[in-house]
This record gives structure tokens, C-alpha cells and sequence, in this order.
């Protein structure tokens, strides 16, 4: 009988040995990167919406969409990153419930989505303002901004919340597993609408961005401006599409 039960216990300690194995120097060197990574994420955003706040030229539009973002970017250094750290600790084995994976899992794919859709809306602003500048007056930019930003935490919601409502499981209680719900048509949805959607709009903006500042440099040509201040309207240009192009690459990558 004292045999049976050490053998029971053998093979129960060497069927989650994966989840209690001690730790090596290697994983405590990146958990301590990552929590690094974290909290400098958490006060990086922290500090732009102090700036915002305090600085009262910065109270109007593009800053109030950069806010949105940084409060996106905010939310998952606190609410998606600590509990991700935990869920690498532990093996990829989520020992926190159900509840809180569901918790865990909706603010993970909200506050990416909208951090994604809160470029989107950066780019489109940026365009809208280069492209219809007579039109876009500032109490315009300002109306057009706040819809964009609602918009874009009403998405964000629907994607995030979605599963909650029977799309898609996100919890295995047997598995010990927490992940975006696996549905096909749940996948093909928030993939589409939180990341393809976004980027195609971004490319297609700063492509037509780049078109009009190549037409405004060359019409600036035929009245001797100087090169120099063409070039600097290039490089600001072409550096504000990278910075926000690479940003939604590393933001989408949170979600899956």
C-alpha cells in the first residue's frame, strides 16, 4: 500500500513537474528584465500624462489622442503586464481562476487594441490637418478628435468583452490554461478589427501623407525656399510615421 502511494505521488509530482521546477539563472535574468521593463513602461506613460496635464498648451488636439494612448499603454503596465510575469513564472499554467483570466485576458486585449486604434487616430488627425487645413479648423479637430477617441474605446470594448458573452472560452480549469479565446470566428474578428484594420489605415494614411509633402516640397521648389528647411519637413515626417508604424507592430504583439 506505502508503495502505491509513493508511486501515485511519483507520477503526479512528474506530471507538473514542469509547473514547480526550480528556477535558473536564466529565467530569474528575465524575469528581472521584464519586471524592469514594466515598471519603466508604467512611468514612462505616467510621465507624459503628467506633462500633458500640467503643460496648458498641451490641452488640445493632437495631445489629447497621445493622452488616450499613454493611458492605454498605462493600463496594461498595470493591470496586463504583473499578472503576465506571473503566468511566465508559473510555467504558461494560470493557478489564478477563472475570474481573474477573464479579467486578465479582456484588459490585455482592450488596452492593446485601443493603444493600436489611438495611432490610427494620430495618423489620421496628422493627414486630415496636412491634407485639409482650411477646413480643419481647430474647433473641428477638437470634435473630430474626442469621436475618434470614443470610437476607439467602443471598439475596443466590443473586441475585449465579447467573450464574455459566450464567444469563445477563455478559461481551462483542466488544462490550467488562459488565453484569447481560440473560436475561428472570434479570431478572425478581433484579428481584423484590432490589428489588420489599424494597419491598413495607417499605410494608407502616411502613403498619402508622403504624396502630399512630396507635392508641397515641390511646389515650395518653384519659389526658392531653401533646402534645408525642405529636409527637415521630410525627417519630420518620415520619422513620425516609423515611431507610430513600429509602435503598433510592438503594441500588437501584447495581444497573441
Amino acid at each position: 500500500m506505502a508503495d502505491v502511494s509513493q508511486n501515485s505521488s511519483f507520477n503526479r509530482s512528474s506530471e507538473y513537474g514542469n509547473v514547480y521546477r526550480p528556477q535558473t539563472v536564466f529565467s530569474v535574468l528575465t524575469f528581472t528584465l521584464l519586471a524592469m521593463l514594466v515598471v519603466a513602461t508604467f512611468f514612462w506613460n505616467m510621465l507624459v500624462l503628467v506633462t500633458i496635464l500640467r503643460v496648458r498648451t498641451f490641452h488640445r488636439v493632437p495631445h489629447n489622442l497621445v493622452a488616450s494612448m499613454a493611458i492605454s499603454d498605462v493600463m496594461v503596465a498595470a493591470l496586463v503586464m504583473p499578472l503576465s510575469l506571473v503566468h511566465e513564472l508559473n510555467g504558461r499554467r494560470w493557478k489564478l481562476g477563472r475570474v481573474l483570466c477573464q479579467v486578465w485576458i479582456s484588459f490585455d486585449v482592450l488596452c492593446c487594441t485601443a493603444s493600436i486604434w489611438n495611432v490610427t487616430a494620430i495618423a489620421l488627425d496628422r493627414y486630415w490637418s496636412i491634407t485639409r487645413h482650411l477646413e480643419y479648423t481647430l474647433k473641428t479637430r477638437k470634435k473630430i478628435s474626442n469621436v475618434m477617441i470614443g470610437l476607439t474605446w467602443l471598439l475596443s470594448s466590443v473586441i475585449s468583452l465579447s467573450p464574455l458573452f459566450g464567444w469563445g472560452e477563455t478559461y481551462s480549469e483542466e488544462d490550467m490554461e488562459c488565453q484569447v479565446s481560440q473560436e475561428p470566428s472570434y479570431t478572425i474578428f478581433s484579428t481584423f478589427g484590432a490589428f489588420y484594420l489599424p494597419l491598413c489605415v495607417v499605410l494608407f494614411v502616411y502613403w498619402k501623407i508622403y504624396k502630399a509633402a512630396k507635392f508641397r516640397i515641390g511646389s515650395k521648389r518653384t519659389n526658392t525656399i531653401t533646402p534645408v528647411a525642405e529636409a527637415g519637413e521630410v525627417q519630420m515626417i518620415c520619422c513620425f510615421f516609423f515611431s507610430n508604424f513600429l509602435g503598433c507592430i510592438m503594441v500588437s504583439t501584447n495581444i497573441y
